[in-house]
């Protein structure tokens, strides 16, 4: 991320925020990261980063015991004991035990319940970590609790420190003897023994000294002590003292082996702490989020600012501890309105508004949580340019105003639509009228130049500009008119006033002096009044405009909502009607049955008329109620394909639903097959060329009995066929469709003329019939004036 100036970190208070995340860090080795945080564009980083420090928050918020506690640097011993032969002293053995049990407790923290489910980012950091439990025992089996080295640390070391005990107990049954022996003759001071150069001896008085056989260690700084070693005890000194210098020399190859042991694993030790400063930085990220109430924000890839209840964070943490309020703002930039000039009195918080602004960019992007609410929005800048504060140069001999107009030059050749520019006080510093002027070309190109800005002013034509330009907002720090006092309040929309003469009233000034001032700048307040004013007619009626949109749409929505619920009603009055004709055609047909078994009678008794005059009836209701029921049907398959029309521009493929075009029959597509298609109707299957095929809707689903293709053969079926002239082959073949389509048109009674000749096509016939069993219910031949044995009648269940 560029920089400019190169001090935007001390005039946005940055540093400050680093100090404090410093002192929350558990580790030097933490601080000297925190030191050093930079902010960055990196999306993913960004996000990560953010997402670890939310995680931890919520670890600290439910008081989950993280084991993290502080810890060494180890990396000076890993670094030395890379080196073959070196040994470890007791204390980095110390400090690598702490290493391996805290990295041991936090990989365990992650397999309790449902930890790495709830803390996935952190889970990531120690995922692909495993630790040797063998490393903690080994040394663990070297020292005890408190880094001292065990006494069975080896087998040498238990029988040396066994026999150096043993002497020990020896002299100090002989220094009892001795002391007792020569305190009754009076050689020995009131405290009889002391050590001199790590060896037990007497305190003897000087006129004494002679009368003791030993050696003399030491006197005492008057000259009237002497400290002797007796004889007797020199010789169990001496074996003490070769005992100690075993054991030391025991202890330094027990430590040796046991730096063999570890040396292996250095580098993965090293990973262990590397991991423990990740935690260790993140935690003094959450710590300081927790103090400041602070949040995650939706992040974007593409500059953007959303802020809802935004605070600064220092000026929050100031206040708390004095029991203050802190004021939060609002606002939002993108690539509509991209820039805002915010104006208002003096001491009313513009700056600090507009600090406010950067200082959370600037954590955002530095992997912080920030105080505002989780629904804030903040996108990545590449640039940050501030012009903050006083920048007069003595030894560059620039003045204030000419430190701004070089700042201006540099924001102007270097912003991009990536750039955030923050500006105090635009155009302040020199004469009004030209620094104002001067003041609008800068913000006119850098209005040009797409920059996201920040910028607090006096300046009316300033204020004018944005009132005029799409894309550059007003605002305003609001001022309480009654007390005259500022709220501290962000309004976004319309500009502010100085109010420099209520102020002045305020502040005691003679009235004489404030008409007079009034007087002499009474155009110019009136201009900014009339922006005022205009600039709030303009909000009301944008609200308005909105309102009216918002209304339109509903009212479009309403309206789309109709028709679709009148559209539905249709469909089922339409479904109503075609199942109430089904249901009729059914009935029909099930009457037929009867009035077939009437019409036989009526052959039979010779009253042919009667017969085709029923017949003749009843065939003329059936077609006209298959005619119904095929318009209903129609129209429900009408109105589908005008709630979801299909597009033809599509190929079909399986699994559309087509109709024929010639019935109107509706199925679904099974399988394509070249130029034709396998289609599903009402649970049998038919072949169809792709041709004769159209896209439809999926079919409101009718009752189980009824189908599109019964339909249309219960309208069309003839239950009369002449067999005769055709060969064995043929007849099979035609009779066998000829039953199927009487079966699917539900007729009652068959006709079949096969003629009598040799009787070949009547065993045909009767072969035939015999694979349809339950669905035939008798068969026979009629009389002889009807046809005899030339004609087989057959009656259908």
């Amino acid at each position: 991320m560029i920089f400019e100036p190169k001090d935007v970190f001390r005039k946005l208070e940055f540093d400050k925020v680093l100090e404090l995340l410093e002192k929350e860090a558990l580790t030097p080795m933490g601080a000297g990261i925190l030191q050093c945080v930079q902010p960055h564009q990196d999306f993913e980083r960004i996000d990560r980063e953010l997402r670890e420090a939310r995680e931890y928050k919520l670890i600290l918020e439910k008081n989950d015991r993280f084991p993290l506690e502080a810890f060494p640097d180890v990396r000076p011993d890993l670094k030395m004991l890379a080196k073959e032969g070196y040994t470890l002293h007791t204390e980095a053995f110390q400090a690598v035990l702490l290493i391996l049990q805290q990295t041991r407790d936090v990989l365990k923290f992650f397999t309790i319940g449902p930890k790495k489910e709830i803390y996935p980012k952190l889970y990531e950091i120690a995922r692909t970590l495993s630790l040797d439990d063998g490393l903690i025992k080994a040394i663990q089996a070297v020292f005890d609790d408190k880094g001292d080295i065990r006494p069975d640390a080896s087998p040498e070391l238990v029988r040396i420190r066994r026999e150096t005990q043993q002497k020990v107990r020896e002299l100090d049954v002989r220094f009892r003897q001795i002391i007792q022996e020569y305190r009754t003759k009076g050689w020995l001071s009131d405290t009889p023994e002391s050590f001199r150069n790590h060896r037990r001896v007497l305190s003897v008085p000087a006129e004494h000294k002679r009368k003791i056989k030993g050696i003399i260690h030491d006197e005492s700084d008057t000259g009237r002590t002497a400290y002797i070693e007796p004889d007797v005890v020199t010789e169990i000194n001496n074996d003490i003292f070769d005992l100690e210098q075993e054991e030391r020399r025991e202890i330094f190859r027990i430590l040796r082996d046991l730096s063999n042991t570890i040396r292996p694993y250095g580098p993965q030790i090293g990973d262990y702490l590397e991991m423990l400063v990740r935690f260790d930085v993140i935690q003094a990220k959450a710590r300081i989020a927790i103090s400041m109430r602070a949040n995650m924000p939706v992040l974007h890839e593409k500059p953007q600012i959303g802020i809802k209840k935004g605070y600064h964070p220092l000026l929050l943490l100031k206040n708390k501890p004095l029991g203050r309020k802190t004021i939060p703002f609002e606002l939002r930039l993108n690539a509509e309105n991209h820039i805002l000039i915010l104006s208002g009195p003096n001491a009313g918080g513009k700056s600090v508004a507009m600090k406010s602004v950067g200082l959370l960019q600037l954590m955002v992007q530095s992997g912080l949580l920030v105080p505002v609410h989780e629904l804030s929005e903040f996108g990545i800048f590449g640039q940050m340019f501030a012009d903050i504060g006083d920048q007069q140069s003595l030894d560059d001999d620039l003045s204030t105003y000419s430190s701004r107009l070089q700042n201006a030059r540099a924001f102007i050749q270097k912003a991009t639509p990536q750039t955030l520019v923050l500006i105090d006080e635009m155009g302040s510093g020199t004469d009004p009228k030209p620094g104002g002027a001067i003041a609008e070309a800068i913000l006119r190109q850098l209005h040009r130049k797409g920059v996201y800005a920040v910028i607090t002013t006096h300046y009316s034509n300033l204020k004018v500009f944005a009132f005029r330009n799409p894309g550059i907002l007003n605002g305003n720090m609001h001022f309480d008119k009654d007390s005259l006092s500022p709220t501290y309040e962000l309004k976004v929309g319309r500009p502010g006033s100085s109010y420099a003469f209520e102020i002045a009233e305020k502040s005691g000034l003679p009235k004489d002096i404030i008409g007079y001032a009034r007087n002499k700048t009474g155009s110019e307040t009136a201009v900014d009044d009339i922006l005022i004013e205009l600039q709030r007619e303009k909000q009301e009626l944008e609200e308005k405009l909105q309102s009216v949109t918002e209304k339109e749409q509903a009212l479009e929505k309403l309206i789309k909502t109709y028709d679709a619920m009148h559209h539905d009603v249709e469909v089922k009055r339409k479904r109503l009607k075609l199942d109430q004709k089904e249901f009729e055609l059914r009935q029909s047909a099930n009457v037929n049955r009867e009035v077939d078994k009437l019409i036989r009678k009526l052959k039979e008794e010779k009253n042919l008329e009667r017969a085709q005059e029923i017949s003749a009836k009843l065939r003329q209701e059936r077609t006209e109620k298959a005619k119904l029921v095929n318009e209903a049907n129609e129209d429900v398959i009408r109105l589908e394909e005008q709630k979801t029309p299909v597009s033809p521009a599509r190929p079909l493929v399986a699994g559309d639903f087509v109709r024929l075009r010639s019935g109107g029959a509706t199925g679904r597509i099974e399988e394509v097959k070249g130029q034709k298609a396998i289609i599903s109707m009402g649970g049998i299957k038919v072949t169809a060329p792709l041709r004769d095929l159209a896209p439809a809707a999926e079919p409101i689903k009718q009752t189980a009995y009824v189908t599109s293709t019964n339909l249309q053969h219960t309208a069309a079926f003839d239950s009369k066929i002449d067999l005769r002239g055709m060969s064995k082959e043929e007849a099979l073949q035609v009779l066998e469709k000829f039953v199927d389509g009487a079966l699917l048109a539900n007729a009652s009674s068959l006709h079949i003329l096969h003629g009598k000749g040799d009787g070949i096509l009547r065993k045909v016939v009767r072969q035939k019939l015999r694979e349809y069993g339950g669905n035939i219910s008798n068969v026979y031949h009629p009389e002889q004036d009807g046809g005899g044995e030339g004609v087989t009648i057959v009656d259908l269940v």
